[in-house]
């Protein structure tokens, strides 16, 4: 079975790397392709500042770190919801996992759409010809959901007592209303050490460099045609654009004490970007690091409660912000229950609160 996934390893790279490579140069690069994926997948990450690359162990680890999933024995099914910025932006997120014949080789799908519904389309209550509204112009009015969905096939194997491994390919969707769509694809690779207390986790996000190609729909923007063309701040009508999105690393460390019937875990981890993004970003050079810092105290393995730190950046005077996260969760049987909590402090604070709760069953 180890060969055989090897195998799938290596085939997953040389497509995908070898498909990026050969289109990049028809590719324009941008540092938000995958913004999709920022709020990660359980509202347990959320409550520890998203530090989970080192300490995941459960279906989830299909997003954080798919080395992960080599933690589990058993089937899990899980479902996330979210709302931002006031309720405006709604987040779901569902994942199923699932051991293979061999009791160290796990297979996990996991699904994420982000997207703003109900969104009012004017353009034709507009009378172009007369350059006025139309007299009946609620008739005229429809509306329409911008959003953008993934994809995951994750698979993961244990390479000896102490490290695992996995990989995810990812297929992502993006619509905006009517008007464009864009699709794209990457694969991550993970790996976990664990001895003793100790572990250690690192992603290697788009590895393979993710790919997205969008067209636009020109009949249904015809009514802004005027609009492009007259505005010296746009480069004139919108067309389909290809767009490409860097490799970035996810590394991080965790570690648990035990004392009596409490169990005290504080995991930290780095993600780093090699775009560029200089502005308010904690940098060197073109590399940008972002921490995530979280805690968990955990009763019985019954009742747990977190927190975390996330959003670190600074401000024009080089002073440095973060915005903490709260957590709790509740497990009886197989039904675990998770609440994160964020964007309550902060510079982040005036966006509105971030609530998030995630139930998982584990068969």
């Amino acid at each position: 079975m180890k060969r055989f996934s090897k195998l799938i390893l290596l085939a997953l790279a040389a497509f995908f790397g070898g498909f990026s490579y050969s289109y990049a140069q028809g590719f324009q690069q941008v540092s938000n392709a995958d913004d999709l994926f920022s709020v990660g997948g359980g509202a347990r990450a959320l409550g520890m500042g998203g530090a989970q690359v080192a300490l995941v162990n459960d279906v989830t680890a299909g997003f954080w770190n798919p080395a992960g999933l080599s933690g589990m024995n058993t089937r899990e099914i899980s479902y996330m919801h979210s709302e931002r910025f006031g309720g405006i932006v709604a987040y779901d997120y569902g994942a199923f996992a699932m051991p293979l014949r061999n009791e160290h080789d796990v297979l996990a799908i996991t699904f994420f759409r982000q997207g703003v519904d109900g969104i009012k389309n004017t353009l034709n209550a507009w009378d172009r010809e007369r350059d006025r509204p139309r007299a009946n112009p609620q008739d005229y009015i429809t509306e329409f959901s911008t959003s953008d969905m993934a994809l995951l096939v994750s698979y993961a194997t244990r390479y000896n007592e102490n490290l695992t491994w996995g990989t995810s390919a990812k297929i992502l969707y993006s619509r905006l209303g009517p008007f464009a769509n864009g699709f794209g694809y990457s694969v991550d690779i993970g790996a976990q050490y664990q001895k003793g207390r100790f572990m250690a986790g690192v992603n290697l996000h788009n590895i393979t460099t993710l790919m997205k190609l969008w067209s636009v729909n020109e009949e249904e923007l015809e009514p802004l045609r005027n609009y492009f063309d007259d505005d010296e701040l746009n480069d004139g009508f919108p067309i389909g654009q290809n767009e490409y999105s860097l490799p970035s690393i996810r590394a991080g460390v965790a570690s648990f004490v035990d004392l009596q019937d409490f169990r005290i875990t504080g995991a930290f981890y780095v993600v780093t970007h090699f775009e560029g993004r200089r502005t308010y970003y904690l940098n060197a050079g073109p590399i940008s690091f972002q921490p995530h810092l979280g805690a968990e105290v955990g009763y019985k393995e019954t009742i747990f409660v977190r927190a975390g730190i996330t959003d670190v950046f600074t401000d024009k005077r080089s002073k440095f912000h973060a915005s903490p996260t709260l957590g709790a969760g509740f497990k009886v049987g197989i039904f675990m229950l998770d609440y994160g909590f964020s964007s309550f402090a902060g510079a982040n604070s005036n966006l509105g609160y971030t609530h998030r709760i995630s139930a998982k069953i584990s068969f």
